[in-house]
């Protein structure tokens, strides 16, 4: 009775570097999903001019944006677990880029903080400003690196700047999607028109990035592009992003909010893709060979995973509590 037992734990102790790659990409999924659309909330603010529709926006994402944070942080605290070689050489390889997204996130988050303090005209468009700029420059800055590191290509290369780009476009579609299922009817109506265009600049944006991963074979990608999985993660975001748009111009926001969150969990999908099973094209390292040694991962194993199963619970009941739409300036709970 116990050999079959000890057969799966086998396979289960073996398959660990593999389990550790997919739970650090599920974190990079969760945090370029839910801070994507906090990062989308920042940059609609610039559209609106009325001190009301602000402070919409601000409610919106106010109870859950510090929250959304906690999933850089998952990412970064998972990759150096159990990956520390490629945690190392990716801060040391993507220095200026890693700091300038640091940077960008603190002035995301004065902003808001900081335009409170004073009941003063230029003091609150000082720290507008700041909002904004942090909301547009962490994306950005963030899918760069991340094109440079999947790719290995410079900072100014097509790939890494489209890969930035595209992060940005994501954004804007999954928080106007947010801010349409949660204000009111008007504001939605005007909103929506910048989740419609921000998705086929996406669309357009990934076709574009791969193709020229193809043309160029950057990192050695073209045959993982051109692949089976490729192919249907990019007909998929097709489909989703589509799809979503047809929701959003009837009128079905909820519907829309499903189908937004879907297209950064797609490119989630598709940057594990290409980063497997060579997790640093650079130096060439593998999932298998980049991994901690045994002891430490199944001490990190047994560490890490309640932690996980915790923070999980936590999001499940927080955004169940923020479910509602807003009315008055304030969560209907």
């Amino acid at each position: 009775m116990t050999e079959p037992l000890l057969l799966v734990d086998a396979y289960l102790v073996d398959a660990l570097p593999e389990i550790w790659f997919g739970v650090v990409m599920f974190a990079l999924a969760m945090y370029i999903t839910l801070d994507g659309f906090d990062f989308g909330i920042g940059m609609l603010y610039a559209t609106r001019d009325d001190e009301h529709e602000k402070e919409t926006l601000l409610t919106a994402f106010g109870p859950v944006w510090d929250a959304n944070e906690v999933w850089v942080v998952a990412f970064g605290t998972m990759l150096l677990a159990a990956f520390p070689r490629v945690y190392s050489r990716v801060l040391a390889d993507h220095y200026l880029l890693a700091i300038g997204f640091v940077i960008a996130l603190i002035f995301r988050g004065l902003g808001p903080e900081m335009r409170e303090q004073r009941d003063d005209k230029r003091w609150k468009q000082y720290w507008d400003y700041s909002f904004v700029g942090g909301s547009f420059l962490a994306p950005l800055l963030f899918g760069t690196l991340a094109g440079r590191w999947i790719f290995d290509v410079p900072t100014l290369s097509l790939p890494a700047l489209l890969t930035g780009v595209g992060l940005v476009a994501v954004s804007v579609v999954t928080g106007a999607a947010f801010l349409t299922a949660k204000t009111g009817p008007q504001l939605a109506l005007d909103l929506r028109k910048y989740g419609v265009i921000a998705t086929l600049a996406y669309l357009i944006g990934v076709v574009a990035l791969l193709t020229t991963v193809v043309v160029t074979d950057a990192g050695g990608a073209a045959e993982t592009v051109l692949s089976l999985p490729g192919g249907v993660i990019l007909i998929l975001s097709v489909i989703v992003g589509g799809g979503g748009s047809v929701l959003a111009l009837r009128g079905e926001y909820r519907a829309w909010l499903v189908s937004a969150l879907a297209l950064p969990a797609l490119l989630s999908l598709l940057v594990a893709l290409l980063l497997y099973p060579t997790i640093y094209s650079p130096t060439g390292l593998t999932v298998r060979e980049a991994v901690v040694s045994p002891l430490a991962l199944n001490l990190v194993t047994i560490l890490g995973f309640p932690a996980l199963l915790l923070v999980l619970w936590y999001f499940k009941f927080l955004y169940g509590v923020f479910s509602g739409p807003i009315e008055a300036d304030r969560y209907k709970i």
